[in-house]
């Protein structure tokens, strides 16, 4: 089971998210819940990079895979914010629809941070 983990501020703003564990919707290499929520985690992070000033803060395993979180660096324009916001809104909703669909692979969650 994957667990896509969204965390929140007191202010309804997501901070980060953490995505772990494996989906084992099917075989190695052909696991779509898998190749679809990596892809949209991946893909989000990567362009957090590129367009933030500061880099998030990204902790992953690389080598057995199935981890991979992300913080917000607390130096931050307000259009950035506003862009990261959308794009971490962007990704929640669209791990949601893959849970709508395979809530048996995957699980999606918003935390408050304390």
């Amino acid at each position: 089971m994957i667990y896509a983990k969204f965390i929140e501020s007191k202010d309804n703003i997501i901070d980060g998210f953490i995505l772990s564990g494996h989906a084992e919707s099917g075989p190695l290499g052909h696991d779509l819940v898998c190749a679809a929520s990596s892809a949209l985690a991946i893909g989000t992070t990567n362009n957090l990079y590129r367009i933030l000033s500061h880099a998030p803060i990204v902790d992953a395993n690389e080598i057995d895979g199935g981890y991979l979180e992300l913080g917000l660096p607390v130096k931050l324009a307000d259009e950035e914010k506003m862009q990261a916001q959308l794009l971490l809104e962007s990704l929640y909703y669209s791990l949601l629809d893959i849970e709508e669909e395979h809530g048996e692979h995957i699980a999606v969650s918003k935390v408050k941070n304390d």
